[in-house]
């Protein structure tokens, strides 16, 4: 009896199959954190109060009274990507709650004997708060339309803005997670998150320039998340501004993201206990 000689495989097929695996598993893991959202959309609009705020009523006043230095753009202009940059990080940073919620159902023992790895599970809960941020970018594009920012509408743009809109939501809720992970309980996440949002949104270039900053300020917004996602959407949102620094933005934001991707898939099976 004669054997038959085993069939090769592609070159890089082990590759592809594990990535299709990762890939499946973090899309039903996002499809799952999504249905939530569909079943209480109110939450969209909820969320969308504070940023229309920030717009039609800082932004209003402080584009009249001239008071910040924003070169050729109106304050307004300038504010609109920093808001939007502010409704992603108001946003996602609470989003690791959830896991707390989830530890208490006893639904995070079920997801770590799943056969999805630790990065997969964590990599969904990042691209489902990517999409929900997307829901709130589309929302504060359409009302800078009406407030008369002069925003860039070409494809190519709007597909900009809505990646790094994901990116940013991703990066921060993968932040959320990692808290979440470590302090383990509602009242002390709670605690951290507003103790955090804060200084993250002062300390960026979102509502004042770097040029502002006294320099120990200016040295701290530079190692901020939110500065280089602000820069990246201002780059990408208004008509005249150069593309030049957009490399370093999503080169930055990349890599804080799988930093943090990895560090909550390491931490996660610690929250089941």
């Amino acid at each position: 009896m004669t054997l038959s000689a085993p069939v090769a495989q592609p070159l890089g097929w082990a590759e592809r199959s594990t990535a299709a695996r990762f890939l499946r598993h973090s899309g039903a893991i996002a499809a799952v954190e999504l249905d939530k959202l569909l079943r209480d959309p109110t939450e969209i609009l909820t969320r969308a109060i504070q940023p229309s705020l920030w717009l039609i009523v800082f932004g209003e006043v402080f584009t009249r009274t001239r008071a910040i230095p924003t070169g050729s753009l109106s304050y307004l202009d300038f504010m609109a990507p920093g808001v939007l940059a502010q409704s992603v990080l108001f946003t996602a940073i609470f989003y690791g709650i959830a896991v707390i919620w989830e530890r208490d159902l006893g639904i995070v023992h079920k997801l770590l004997v799943s056969p999805a790895s630790r990065e997969a599970l964590v990599f969904g809960k990042a691209l489902a708060a990517g999409l929900r941020a997307l829901t709130q970018a589309v929302f504060i594009v359409l009302l800078a339309l009406i407030l008369g920012v002069h925003l860039r509408l070409d494809v190519g743009s709007l597909a900009g803005v809505a990646l790094v809109v994901m990116l940013g939501g991703a990066l921060f809720s993968t932040f959320s997670f990692v808290i979440a992970c470590l302090v383990k309980t509602r009242e002390r996440f709670m605690g951290i998150g507003q103790v955090l949002t804060m200084p993250l949104f002062f300390a960026s270039n979102a509502i004042y320039p770097l040029s502002m900053m006294p320099n120990w300020l200016a040295r701290i917004a530079r190692f901020n998340p939110l500065t280089y996602l602000v820069s990246a959407l201002r780059s990408l949102m208004l008509v005249g501004q150069g593309a030049s620094t957009i490399p370093l933005d999503i080169g930055v934001l990349c890599l804080v993201f799988v930093l943090l991707l990895l560090l909550g898939a390491r931490l996660y099976p610690g929250i089941a206990r």
